[in-house]
């Protein structure tokens, strides 16, 4: 499929029109950023395994009954996906406190939740996507009831999967951040992607953090957590 002009360029990825309106190619970039973009730098190889991590679990996600945006990935950085509006609201899955989470509440990190939790944040860069609630996004029109009835009852069900999933790799997923869109008849599907730049995974045994808190928080061996990453992933897949 022929990949036509850009039509957006985010923090880590841009998104390339295609011959066909209802399709879009996806393009990962090594560029990292944290902190809302005060801290920036590159992460090497991050792009290619982001986008093949990511099309993995997605696919293994559709398996499981999860609609997404994946349709095929055409090389090491790109994938083509299915054409969506994106809703403005970040999805935040918790499991485990960590980041944010323990400093807004003056907890540890590392505290097994119950239950997991889930946030909404608006997603708005200029307003630096602040946390709300369902009725704060009702109110402002960023979703329907129904839609986020049904992108709450998908993050969980995505949850359950991939928790599991990561446990055969040795990895506690801590938390991890979704986003959904609207296609042109209407469906809501996952969207973006699913890396160790939206997710943090805790190696089971050590606890060594492989995502991108390692770039966050200078701890070194970026690269290293990433490539782990994948080849936990791809020796599973074998």
């Amino acid at each position: 499929m022929e990949k036509g002009q850009q039509l957006y360029e985010g923090k880590a990825k841009k998104v390339f029109a295609t011959s066909d309106p209802d399709c879009c190619i996806v393009s990962y970039k090594d560029d990292a950023t944290a902190f809302d973009g005060a801290k920036r730098g590159t992460i090497a190889g991050k792009g290619a395994v982001n986008n093949q991590m990511s099309n993995m679990l997605m696919q293994m996600l559709e398996h499981n009954g999860i609609p997404t945006h994946f349709i095929s990935e055409l090389n090491q950085r790109e994938t083509l996906v299915r054409k969506v509006s994106i809703i403005p609201l970040e999805v935040i899955i918790r499991n485990v406190s960590a980041g944010s989470f323990a400093q807004r509440y003056g907890v540890e990190e590392g505290i097994v939740f119950d239950a997991p939790t889930i946030e909404f944040s608006y997603k708005n860069d200029d307003l630096h996507d602040p946390l709300i609630n369902e009725y704060h996004a009702l109110a402002l029109k960023l979703a329907t009831k129904e839609e986020i009835d049904t992108v709450k009852a998908l993050a969980f069900q995505v949850n359950d999967i991939l928790k599991a999933f990561m446990k055969t790799l040795n990895v506690d997923l801590i938390d991890f951040k979704l986003e959904f869109g609207r296609s042109s008849d209407g469906s809501i599907l996952l969207a973006d992607e699913i890396s160790p730049d939206t997710c943090r995974f805790w190696d089971s045994t050590t606890h060594e953090k492989l995502d991108k808190d390692r770039f966050r928080r200078d701890l070194g061996g970026v690269e290293d957590a990433y490539q782990e990453m994948m080849r936990r992933l791809l020796e599973q897949k074998d």
